[in-house]
């Protein structure tokens, strides 16, 4: 591991303390109250997506409302550093906005640290990427994935551009400059709206976490910072995620998908195209293959998937049991309807079936 990794894994601390516990066995709509499920383990360290942060801290009041002798430390410290801190064995599952990397080798690592099983992705948060703007003359803008890679490769300036107003064409488009923001720091969510730029607009770069340079525009820290640089700039424009945009009450564009229908963002459009993803994992893996330019009516193109990494077989004997038990909460019809609120979407049903099937897989190493 290279020395970043190690002092990565080594900064996961439990700052985040999730106190909970709890367990929904039929993946229905209420928490089980029968005692400590977790066989005498009391805390269990997880670590990565922030995306997912604010998913975790809702899943803890329904958890915990059940067995508050059980704390989960979960640490946001990115997607990256978390699934090197599960490589390493300091966490017992990992939460990322991407499944295990091949090119880098990660399945192989992960597989090794499980030791008598695989290392499993699964599926777990659903979080729409929302276009946000500031436009007052315009209330209900629409976005052709084209126009977007164009305004955020700042070849269209004006907000008057001719693609903007062919998307647009009866609306009273200002000439003024458009002010477009990015993440300033390394993102998940930079990483996903960038392949579904480069998959469907053109985008001439490579997708990555971090923004090019070559790109332009203005960086801002954090999506918190991306949403509020976006409300206080007129004729602004960035992309965070939906629940940064509802928080901050922003506008968010309708993204056309590859029927080129124009579609506003919603968790049940977004849902529409996790539905509409291939799992390209085997057996319980469910490493998923987002198609960014689906056609299927209704669905909202920018999505991002958060994963959670854990080992099908393989962690200890309390561990193994209270990850189970969380994570058979997390991916209840309870668990899941509780995100909605909060910005983010549910995985759909057919999708959702296989993830219950998966966790209830999760076992002790032999």
């Amino acid at each position: 591991m290279k020395f970043a990794g190690r002092l990565a894994v080594a900064a996961i601390a439990g700052v985040l303390s999730l106190a909970a516990c709890g367990t929904d066995n039929n993946g229905g709509s209420t928490a089980s109250s029968s005692g400590s499920a977790a066989g005498g383990a009391k805390t269990i360290n997880a670590a990565g997506s922030s995306a997912q942060a604010n998913a975790i801290a809702e899943w803890k009041k329904g958890y915990q409302s059940a067995h508050s002798d059980v704390t989960i430390n979960y640490q946001p410290s990115g997607s990256g550093a978390g699934v090197q801190a599960f490589i390493a064995g300091t966490v017992s599952f990992a939460g990322s906005d991407s499944a295990l990397d091949d090119a880098k080798g990660e399945p192989a690592q992960a597989n090794a640290r499980c030791k008598t099983g695989n290392a499993i992705n699964l599926p777990m948060v659903v979080g729409p990427v929302a276009v946000v703007y500031n436009l007052p003359e315009v209330q209900d803008l629409q976005l052709k994935p084209a126009t977007i890679a164009g305004i955020f490769s700042s070849k269209i300036t004006k907000w008057d551009d001719p693609a903007i107003k062919a998307d647009n064409p009866n609306a009273k488009l200002p000439s003024d400059a458009i002010q477009a923001f990015h993440r300033s720091d390394e993102s998940g969510t930079s990483a996903n709206f960038t392949k579904f730029l480069q998959a469907t607009g053109g985008w001439p770069y490579e997708p990555a976490k971090a923004w090019p340079a070559e790109a332009g525009g203005q960086g801002s820290k954090g999506s918190d910072q991306v949403a509020a640089s976006v409300k206080s700039t007129e004729y602004g424009i960035g992309y965070v995620e939906l629940s940064f945009a509802t928080n901050s009450q922003l506008q968010t564009a309708k993204v056309a998908n590859g029927s080129g229908e124009f579609v506003a963002l919603s968790p049940e459009s977004a849902s529409k195209t996790v539905e509409a993803a291939q799992v390209v994992g085997t057996g319980n893996d469910l490493k998923l293959k987002i198609d960014y330019a689906t056609s299927a009516a209704g669905a909202y193109p920018i999505v991002l998937v958060t994963y959670e990494i854990t080992c099908e077989k393989g962690l200890p004997s309390d561990q193994a049991t209270l990850v189970k038990d969380f994570l058979t909460y997390t991916s209840s019809s309870q668990g899941q309807a509780a995100l909605t609120s909060i910005g983010y979407a549910p995985i759909p049903d057919s999708l959702l079936t296989k993830v219950q099937t998966a966790v209830q897989a999760i076992t002790p190493a032999a």
